[in-house]
């Protein structure tokens, strides 16, 4: 037996084969049924962890991978694509740095494997702008200073585009409320929440 392609219920139904066998001996119905179950599934192809093909529709563009089925779709914006605007945080699911929107909605790239992603409408901040013409989100936090070291501003930035598209109320404390998946660590949310009022038509 090839012990590096021994899969954990390979290795779980010989362990069991012992018992099963003494269950038939003595013509226990149950264990019969076990034991024919046993049998089918040992003889099944072992399936491992290896890469698989994925296809992700990103900002308008197909991508053909053959990646893990355990990758976050985090990772593979960054690693396999490229498109390091979305950032890492805290990879738990609790800063906000990863928001890309799948389908339209809000995701934390973080805990969402590629896989879950394939074939839906994946939209990074660099999808956001037109060419040369920035989304009026990006160029509302650059007219309001809404960012200091700026790790967080992408996530922010694709954050509050979803806000406004779900047409969220747009007051200050709707806007902190709404926003609030996504943490600034530089404290900049007054002027966060100003980029966000201005770019849905408030006087700041």
């Amino acid at each position: 037996m090839d012990v590096g392609k021994v899969t954990r219920r390979r290795f779980l139904v010989r362990a069991a084969l012992p018992t099963i066998a003494a269950g038939v001996a003595l013509g226990s119905p149950r264990l019969c049924a076990l034991a024919q179950t046993a049998v089918s599934t040992s003889v099944l192809p072992a399936s491992g962890p290896g890469p698989i093909p994925v296809t992700l529709n990103v900002n308008g563009r197909p991508h053909e991978l053959r990646i893990e089925p355990r990758v976050t779709l985090l990772d593979a914006l960054r690693e396999r694509l490229a498109l390091t605007g979305t950032k890492k945080g805290c990879d738990q699911g609790t800063c906000g740095a990863c928001t890309v929107l799948v389908d339209g909605r809000r995701v934390n790239a973080c805990l969402t494997l590629a896989v879950m992603a394939q074939h839906k409408a994946i939209t990074t901040i660099e999808g956001l702008a037109d060419g040369d013409q920035l989304h009026p989100m990006q160029a509302a936090f650059i007219a309001h200073d809404g960012f200091q070291c700026g790790y967080c501003t992408p996530g922010q930035i694709v954050s509050a585009v979803a806000l406004l598209a779900e047409k969220r109320p747009t007051d200050e404390q709707s806007v902190r409320e709404w926003m609030s998946g996504n943490i600034c660590r530089c404290g900049a949310y007054p002027n966060i929440v100003a980029a966000v009022r201005a770019a849905a038509g408030h006087a700041s």
